[in-house]
């Protein structure tokens, strides 16, 4: 069987868990903390998840894990036929999963109800002193918010951030049972590993609570299955499309490209406007490489003119092109 190592807390590792459910394949979930040896044998970075598969083949990286698993075990397919959703699933997946870890790391350690709470859950698992691990694990965590470029000009943005999405996220997920119609793909395992991991935390998980939808997409989730097919674009654009333009192509796209930049400048930090807000922050050398593979698969599909289109409406080509 598959072993996929990783933890409750981590919003990749539950992603690649709530995959390996999807397409029943036999795995054996094990934390981080039970599973040392194997991990040290595998891991050629120090992350999670780590996926050991039936011939001792270490994997790594979220979503290099379900692209090289959906290869060797193509049914039930992730993929949209359509060139169009299949992009727009990428689209959405590499939104949530950089954009959308800003949400849950930023907002689960800046106030202190947040950083209490999850710090107290997080010693309760290792043991010890409860009030004395916690305390040394906000000590470790609190400061690293700025790796995902929480700070006080960027805190109430984030904030709003998940909102907004989560208000795009409402009625769309009132018509269908998934982000591109009756079965899962890319766009839902990327975003729900983030909205799920800050729906277990004080402030997050109030702002969830608000949107039932969500919530019953969230529980879907953990086990998802097929219920039907993918929907068209046509089907999809009414509700999905205030999401891509408000959320990706006015927030996530502009800060890559910006991001990127500031990488390849060498700057130690960078400032742009987003959506009539001044965000600030140090770069993210990672995002850079796969904001890279994102225009990658573009290209690949970058002759299609209704594609185009929708790139363009959402305000996200000119990033892309």
């Amino acid at each position: 069987m598959y072993q996929v190592i990783g933890s409750e807390e981590s919003p990749y590792s539950v992603k690649v868990r709530s995959y390996f459910r999807f397409k029943g394949l036999e795995h054996e979930w094990l934390d981080r903390s039970q599973a040392s040896e194997l991990y040290k044998r595998h891991a050629k970075l120090p992350l999670i998840p780590l996926v050991v598969t039936p011939k001792d083949i270490g994997l790594q990286d979220s979503t290099p894990i379900i692209e090289k698993t959906e290869s060797a075990v193509p049914d039930p397919t992730v993929y949209p036929n359509d060139p169009v959703t299949r992009f727009v699933s990428d689209l959405l997946e590499e939104f949530g999963d950089e954009w959308g870890n800003k949400w849950m790391f930023h907002m689960r350690w800046w106030k202190e109800i947040d950083a209490l709470a999850v710090s107290r859950r997080f010693a309760a698992r290792s043991g010890g002193d409860l009030e004395t691990t916690a305390a040394s694990i906000r000590e470790r965590m609190v400061p690293r918010v700025w790796f995902v470029g929480g700070n006080e000009i960027t805190a109430p943005q984030i904030e709003q951030s998940l909102d907004d999405t989560l208000g795009h996220l409402e009625p769309h997920l009132g018509v269908c049972s998934y982000v591109l119609g009756e079965r899962p793909s890319m766009a839902d395992f990327g975003l729900w590993g983030q909205i799920y991991n800050a729906g277990r935390d004080p402030t997050a998980g109030t702002m969830i609570a608000n949107n039932p939808n969500v919530q019953a997409w969230i529980e879907r989730m953990l086990s998802p299955d097929v219920k039907g097919d993918f929907e068209s674009w046509d089907n999809l654009a009414p509700t999905l499309t205030p999401l891509i333009k408000d959320q990706v192509g006015s927030l996530f796209l502009p800060w890559s490209v910006a991001n990127s930049v500031a990488i390849e400048n060498g700057d130690d930090d960078f400032t742009l406007e987003l959506k009539g807000n001044t965000w600030t922050q140090k770069p993210q050398k990672y995002h850079a490489r796969s904001l890279g593979v994102l225009r990658q698969k573009y290209r690949a599909v970058a002759d299609n003119d209704r594609l185009n289109g929708i790139l363009n409406a959402t305000a996200c080509l000119q990033y892309l092109a």
